[in-house]
């Protein structure tokens, strides 16, 4: 299901149950209409017990060696000739 900004009252009451699951998997809101007038915003829980998900694995891994410098000597070499 395609979640959209925007819902009316009817649609929303007929696919509540989708919708809810969609706001919670895509962590997005959405605008309840009433005769195209805003009635509610629906936004789901953010569980604070989640890690965070940018930097989540960054005691996973480990930069050895100089990322900036390069070293190719013989593609050097080879460019000079």
């Amino acid at each position: 299901m395609r979640l959209m900004e925007s819902i009316g009252i009817s649609e929303f009451k007929s696919k509540c149950i989708a919708l809810l699951k969609e706001l919670q998997s895509t962590r997005t809101s959405l605008i309840v209409t009433h005769r195209g007038r805003p009635l509610a915003r629906i936004e789901p829980i953010l569980n604070e017990e989640e890690p965070r998900r940018l930097g989540a694995l960054r005691h996973l891994g480990r930069i050895r060696g100089d990322l900036v410098m390069i070293d190719f000597p013989d593609e050097w070499e080879m460019e000079t000739k």
